[in-house]
């Protein structure tokens, strides 16, 4: 599929300054939508938006289709009569790094008492528009809001350690539990109501203002979770429902164990069999609620490193077959396009380049990885085509300005100050010119680039279990010249935002 010429930023939602100790759907995204529209940029990328499942990270969740309730904004809540302005009050309006674990013991308590309202007194368009929800997304929602019940009741251990009866799913348990967590079920049924409108509500924002949204879908999904929990014959678990064998990536020149994952692996003959119904329904919810999809680690799905679930590294995998263009080619046949772009970076092999060509599903490129050696030169902007994404780096990089100042090497200093030349306002502007004049179609920074942040403001440091995913910018950073100069930079590189189709008739009841 290809893509209109445009460029735009990497934003998570949780790094946004709205009150509560994280980023949400609230005032300060419809701001930074206000800035992006000034800069002239046309896209907004975000990671996924799932319910984080162990530790933070938004690539390991609890569903593949629902939503994480701490984005959720408590003062649209509060503009919809769901919760007191009083019991706001309470909220921390400092912007610091967050601090999950006091954010989640502040703000889940209100979301429940708000959607309690909700339920007692929502006036009739709103219930209509709320049961409508539940009944056009039942097909992942009622799996997900009883297991998050059961979740929630034995203590976020994983579905494997709860009651065996509840665990292998037998059917009298599960109504037994239906009928005593009713009261925790009908909340969460509108926490996720709640969530999906005010995500509506700013992705209407974004088509008024010519924004288009990119999401981002993991290619795994935790054995913690309700997928596996709920069909768990579409992964490879052992009678005792444990994981046969889990995700990594081979030892490399960075990791000598490699990495583990330790996501279940899929049972592609059993996804096969069903006409891949899940991946399917995965994909089309993705388009759905975004613009356009960038799929991680798409190397997975022309080959993928399987490890034994015994071993504690990955040093002992080996490559697997995955479904290759079969896949592709149904998703292509049930969704009418592929409206995605690959993560293929690192070392990846011709037939995963040859896969993604045939599908035509633009690559991605990282200006921070160019300048390494003559191999890396791929990366370099004129070496690029309309069939890539080029990113300043992403959301596992460091800064520009951190790179520059802490990790990159004097060869690749010199070879990036013989390409880019020197540059007043820091090597953060280099590289955003650099990569806004490339040929590729899309051009996505991060938003620490535009600002000039150094390592402090770094999203994630892969094989890194603590300190990840915490950064949230400041109020006032986003300011008028910033813009001017995206503008700049978009209108003379030709990548001006093209205007979208009308927003969705209708008004937001979260």
């Amino acid at each position: 599929m290809s893509f209109p010429r445009s460029t735009g930023i990497l934003l998570h939602p949780i790094s946004l300054p709205s009150r509560g100790g994280i980023g949400d759907f609230g005032p300060a995204a419809y701001e930074f939508l206000d800035f992006l529209a000034a800069a002239r940029q046309g896209l907004w990328q975000v990671l996924p938006l799932g319910p984080p499942a162990n530790g933070n990270s938004p690539y390991s969740s609890t569903s593949a289709f629902a939503g994480n309730p701490l984005l959720i904004s408590l003062e649209r809540l509060a503009d919809r009569g769901w919760i007191s302005r009083d019991e706001l009050s309470g909220l921390s309006e400092t912007v610091q790094r967050i601090d999950y674990n006091e954010v989640g013991a502040h703000k889940l308590p209100l979301l429940e008492r708000a959607a309690g309202n909700f339920l007692k007194s929502s006036p009739n368009e709103a219930r209509v528009r709320f049961e409508k929800f539940c009944s056009e997304n039942a097909w992942w929602l009622e799996d997900f809001v009883l297991y998050d019940a059961l979740r929630d009741r034995y203590d976020h251990r994983n579905w494997k350690k709860w009651p065996p009866e509840l665990a292998r799913r037998d059917p009298d348990a599960l109504e037994r539990a239906r009928i005593e967590l009713r009261s925790e079920i009908g909340l969460r049924r509108v926490i996720q109501f709640f969530f999906w409108e005010q995500w509506r509500g700013l992705r209407q924002y974004c088509a008024a203002k010519s924004i288009r949204v990119v999401g981002d879908i993991a290619i795994f999904v935790d054995y913690d979770s309700a997928d596996v929990w709920a069909q768990r014959q579409l992964w490879r678990l052992r009678d005792d429902l444990e994981p046969e064998v889990v995700s990594g990536v081979p030892p490399d020149a960075f990791s000598a164990n490699g990495q583990r994952w330790g996501n279940p692996l899929y049972n592609w003959d059993a996804m096969r069999a069903t006409g891949y119904k899940w991946w399917v329904q995965r994909l089309r919810w993705a388009a759905q609620t975004c613009d356009l999809i960038r799929l991680d680690h798409f190397r997975g799905f022309a080959q993928f490193w399987e490890i034994p679930a015994s071993e504690e590294t990955a040093i002992h995998g080996r490559w697997v077959d995955g479904p290759r263009d079969e896949l592709f080619s149904k998703l292509k046949e049930e969704l009418g396009g592929l409206p995605f772009f690959a993560e293929d970076l690192g070392y990846i092999t011709p037939d995963v380049h040859a896969l993604r060509e045939r599908h035509h599903i633009p690559g991605m490129a990282v200006l921070q990885f160019a300048f390494g050696n003559p191999g890396a030169h791929v990366y370099l902007p004129h070496r690029l085509t309309p069939d890539r994404v080029v990113y300043t780096g992403t959301h596992d990089n460091d800064t520009a300005v951190g790179w520059w100042n802490t990790t990159a090497t004097e060869y690749e200093k010199r070879s990036a100050l013989a390409y880019m030349g020197c540059s007043e306002d820091g090597i953060n502007w280099a590289m955003i010119r650099a990569a806004q004049d490339s040929p590729a179609s899309l051009s996505v920074v991060p938003l620490q680039d535009v600002l000039g942040l150094g390592s402090e403001a770094r999203m994630n440091t892969p094989s890194t279990p603590l300190g990840n995913y915490h950064w949230r910018y400041q109020p006032g950073s986003l300011k008028p010249e910033f813009a001017q100069k995206l503008a700049a930079l978009a209108e003379v590189t030709d990548r001006l935002p093209q205007a979208l189709a009308p927003p969705q008739a209708g008004e937001s009841w979260a």
